[in-house]
C-alpha cells in the first residue's frame, strides 16, 4: 500500500499530477480540483498522502493534503454507489470538516453541489455518513437558520423509537425508506417505516 509520496512535480493536469520521488520514481496521482489549483506548478515539491485504490481494469492513486482527507476519502468510498472519482468530486467541493458540519446541521441538499450527484443520492451519501462519519469534538455552525428543524431521519427515528421500536431495527428500514423516497417529510416517513417493519414482523 502507497500511503504517502513526496518529490517534485513534473506534470499537470485537470484532476492529476504526476509526481516524481527523490529515487526517481515517478506516480500518477489524481487529485481534489482544490488541491490542483494549488500546486506550485512543473518543478514545485508536493508532499501528499495516497490512497491506493484497485479496480478489475486498472490500479490508480489518489492524493490528499492532509491525512483527515485521506481518512474522509476512505469513508466515502465505503458507501455504496460511491466510487473513488466521485469520492474525489466530494473532496473537490468539500473539506472534511465541510462534511462533518453538514451532517451536524441535517443539510443532505448541500451534497448536490457536487457536480453528478441528484437530490435522492444525496440523501444516500448523507445517511450513510451520519453513521460512518466522526463528528466528535466539531460544534455545530452558527450559520444554520434560527430555528432550524432536525432533520427528517433523526426525528422519524425518534418517533418510532417512542412507538416502541429499538434504532438497531428501527434505524435501517428508515435509512432504505428514504433513500427511495428522499422528499418525504416526517410524518411520510414514520407512515412508511411503521409500513415496513409491520411487513417485516408479519
Amino acid at each position: 500500500m502507497i500511503a504517502y509520496v513526496e518529490g517534485k512535480v513534473a506534470e499537470i493536469r485537470d484532476n492529476a499530477c504526476v509526481v516524481i520521488t527523490d529515487g526517481g520514481v515517478g506516480y500518477e496521482i489524481f487529485l481534489p480540483a482544490r488541491t490542483v489549483a494549488g500546486l506550485l506548478g512543473k518543478g514545485g515539491r508536493v508532499s501528499l498522502y495516497t490512497s491506493h485504490v484497485t479496480r478489475e481494469d486498472a490500479q490508480e492513486l489518489y492524493g490528499f493534503e492532509s491525512w483527515d482527507e485521506r481518512v474522509t476519502f476512505g469513508v466515502l468510498t465505503t458507501i455504496s454507489k460511491v466510487g473513488a472519482r466521485t469520492a474525489l468530486g466530494i473532496l473537490s467541493v468539500f473539506r472534511p470538516d465541510d462534511l462533518r458540519r453538514i451532517v451536524l446541521d441535517d443539510d443532505a441538499l448541500a451534497l448536490t453541489r457536487v457536480s453528478g450527484i441528484g437530490k435522492k443520492t444525496a440523501q444516500h451519501v448523507f445517511l450513510e455518513l451520519k453513521y460512518k462519519l466522526d463528528t466528535e469534538g466539531l460544534p455545530a455552525t452558527a450559520s444554520a437558520p434560527a430555528g432550524r428543524p432536525a432533520g427528517v431521519y433523526r426525528d422519524a427515528l425518534d418517533g418510532l423509537g417512542g412507538l416502541g421500536y429499538a434504532e438497531d431495527e428501527a434505524g435501517p428500514v428508515l435509512k432504505a425508506v428514504l433513500r427511495e423516497e428522499p422528499d418525504l417529510d416526517v410524518s411520510g416517513a414514520l407512515r412508511a417505516a411503521l409500513k415496513a417493519l409491520a411487513k417485516g414482523r408479519g
